[in-house]
């Protein structure tokens, strides 16, 4: 799916500088425990799914609209995995991004599984130990994704107290 009208209004104002978004993502285990990631068109690399959120939009809610937008998968949130800084990525537009992601781990409910938009070269389901070569934040969100009993993660270091 294009930009929404949101960010669409937000660059013709800022132009391609850098902005700070806010994303959501949906790491969908199936009944078989495979984790489904796409394969990105703009750099050919592998990641979760997730995209931006929608201004009023609940995060799980955009979640679970992402994943239908990239897959064509009607998915249920079933836990908040955790908060990400995905950190600076410049898109082929010039366009410059960084995004912090609140992940949740979903189940698939229906739909069919296709590539639905034009921001995937492919969508596959992997097994845990068989993953393809993914960017550590992309790697960590799945591992914390199927630690069950992880209580939500966010990065912390105490370290900045001892400034204050």
């Amino acid at each position: 799916m294009p930009i929404s009208e949101y960010l669409k209004n937000l660059r013709r104002k800022i132009g391609n500088d850098l902005i700070m978004m806010p994303a959501v993502s949906a790491i969908i285990i199936n009944d078989a425990d495979e984790v489904l990631l796409h394969r990105s068109t703009d750099d050919g690399n592998w990641y979760v799914i997730g995209g931006s959120a929608e201004p009023d939009e609940e995060p799980a809610l955009g979640a679970v609209r992402e994943a239908l937008e990239e897959t064509g998968l009607i998915v249920t949130p079933t836990r908040l995995v955790g908060v990400y800084l995905d950190g600076y990525r410049k898109y082929p537009n010039g366009d410059e991004v960084t995004y912090t992601t609140m992940v949740f781990r979903c189940r698939p409910i229906g739909g069919e599984l296709k590539v639905a938009d034009d921001e995937s070269l492919e969508v596959r389901y992997f097994r845990r130990e068989q993953l393809p070569p993914l960017q550590p934040v992309q790697r960590l969100k799945v591992e914390h994704a199927y630690d069950q009993t992880r209580e939500p993660y966010f990065a912390w270091n105490e370290a900045w107290l001892k400034n204050l």
